[in-house]
Order: C-alpha cells, then structure tokens, then sequence
C-alpha cells in the first residue's frame, strides 16, 4: 500500500510539474508578444523604445500649468517610523 501511495504522489507531482511549466511557458510568450506589441506602438507614434527613453521622459520638468494647479516641494522629508511598545 504504501507503494502503490508512492507513485500516486510521484504521478502528481510529475504532472503538477508539467502543468507549471506549460504555464510558465504561457506567460513567456504573452510578455513576449506583448513587449513587441509596445515596440511597434513606440516607432509607428515615433518614440524611442527603452528602459532610458522611458525615465527620460518621466524625469522631465512638468509643464507651467501643471505646476501651478499642484505646486511640488523639491524638499525630500526624511521619516523614521519607531514601534511603540
């Protein structure tokens, strides 16, 4: 009995295994398709397609209307949390 408990385990986990890859496999190749469905986007609209062009173009300086509706301090405030007891 404890044979036959054995190979039953084994059995699962070998298709659990296989199920697991088969998706793992799955979303390997929908990031795929979707990573070059943005590149395309990017040359048709004329941007440049990258980790760089992307911080570039969130690094700069908002536009005079923005800054004025949401005025931003360039300040950065340090927090240091403490556990009460």
């Amino acid at each position: 009995m404890n044979t036959f408990n054995q190979i039953i385990r084994t059995a699962l986990f070998v298709l659990l295994t296989i199920f697991g890859a088969i998706m793992a496999f799955i979303f390997m190749v929908s990031t795929a398709i979707a990573i070059g469905i943005l590149y395309i986007v990017a040359r048709i609209s004329g941007r440049p397609f990258g980790v760089k062009a992307y911080w570039d173009q969130r690094r700069r300086p908002a536009t005079a209307s923005r800054q004025s509706s949401s005025p931003r301090s360039r300040d950065v405030t340090d927090i240091e949390m403490r556990e009460m007891p």
